[in-house]
């Protein structure tokens, strides 16, 4: 007799309780033959510290919730080759393969394996302390953001890029984010956003007090290292994916650099990153002067109606009347009459 097939669900326990929908998947998908395990809490370790993982016959991990359901979920595949669903059912879901809606499709397509592996860039941080002689290392699938312990003050910091001083400011902390965490806290700080199939790390400054703060963007071959200065009027806080953790004295240097592993998130459709760009954050892909230049023409249509209804002519979609082009207009080619 053959195994059953493994799926862990991951979601989160507000979610399990007052939401029918995750007893709903939990049949689906004991009804296409699996074998169904629930995490809803996963307590998040401090920076450095092991991370649990799912088991060895473990197919997908559906996640149901939202952005930071799959951070959470994405610590059970990190050390595993296990691919990473998610449905969205928080708010934007930038992470997320389907909506809500499209729950029975997801499940069909992960039932016949049709699906395709999306692999993207991890960023992986050796934290280096005064007086210790190994560094603690950790990673991030978003970002690692090193900001000031004390709220009131800022902190100091130098930059380095493969190992050459390029600056150092006070601030209020800097964020280094991968492609795929280039939509969220560092874009909110006013980083570029970086297409996820490309091997790239972004450092963006928060509030810096300096002349040169702007964002820079490193290829997967180099490496960004901050340095907490000493004179620095505040330690520093570090944080992966806004979950891993650990306070940082002075004196300290952290090294970032793309990983040498990959984070494999299941694609279930083809498309364009572009698209879930501009349908997610609403983007208006139609100018200003063009929308204003479209309500004054569709007023003028109205008023033309309303003056002469029989005799108003046909609008053609560029807003001005069908029919041969009357002279002295502004469209009429040649000079002076």
């Amino acid at each position: 007799m053959a195994a059953r097939r493994h799926v862990v669900m991951v979601t989160h326990a507000r979610l399990r309780e007052g939401d029918q929908v995750v007893s709903h998947v939990v049949d689906q998908l004991r009804h296409a033959g699996f074998k169904v395990s629930i995490v809803d809490n996963i307590m998040a370790p401090s920076f450095g510290g092991d991370t649990p993982s799912v088991d060895a016959d473990t197919e997908i991990v559906l996640v149901l919730g939202g952005d930071g359901t799959i951070l959470r979920a994405a610590e059970l595949v990190y050390r595993t080759d296990v691919p990473l669903l998610g449905i969205n059912l928080g708010h934007v879901g930038f992470l997320a393969e389907f909506e809500r809606f499209q729950m029975s499709e997801a499940i069909e397509r992960v039932a016949d394996r049709d699906y395709q592996i999306d692999e993207r860039v991890l960023a992986q941080a050796d934290l280096m302390l005064p007086g210790v002689q190994e560094p603690l290392r950790d990673w991030a699938l978003n970002d690692i953001t090193v900001e000031r312990f004390d709220r009131g003050k800022m902190i100091e910091m130098g930059i380095r890029v493969d190992d050459v001083a390029m600056s150092s400011f006070s601030c209020d902390g800097l964020i280094v984010s991968t492609p795929t965490g280039s939509t969220a806290y560092g874009f909110s700080a006013g980083g570029p956003i970086i297409w996820p199939d490309v091997q790239a790390l972004q450092l963006v400054p928060l509030a810096a007090h300096a002349v040169f703060s702007r964002p820079l963007v490193i290829g997967s071959k180099s490496s960004f290292t901050l340095d907490i200065l000493q004179h620095s009027t505040s330690e520093g806080w570090i944080c992966c994916d806004g979950r891993r953790q650990r306070p940082v004295p002075r004196g300290s240097r952290i090294k970032i650099r793309t990983s040498s592993k990959a984070l494999r998130l299941a694609q279930l459709s083809e498309v364009p990153f572009t698209k879930r760009l501009v349908t997610k954050f609403n983007l208006p892909v139609v100018g200003w002067r063009e929308r204003a230049e479209a309500e004054q023409n569709a007023y003028l249509r109205t008023q033309e109606q309303r003056v002469h209804p029989e005799e108003s002519p046909k609008w053609s979609q560029a807003g001005r009347p069908d029919g041969p082009m009357l002279a002295g207009t502004d469209d009429q080619e040649g000079g002076d009459s």
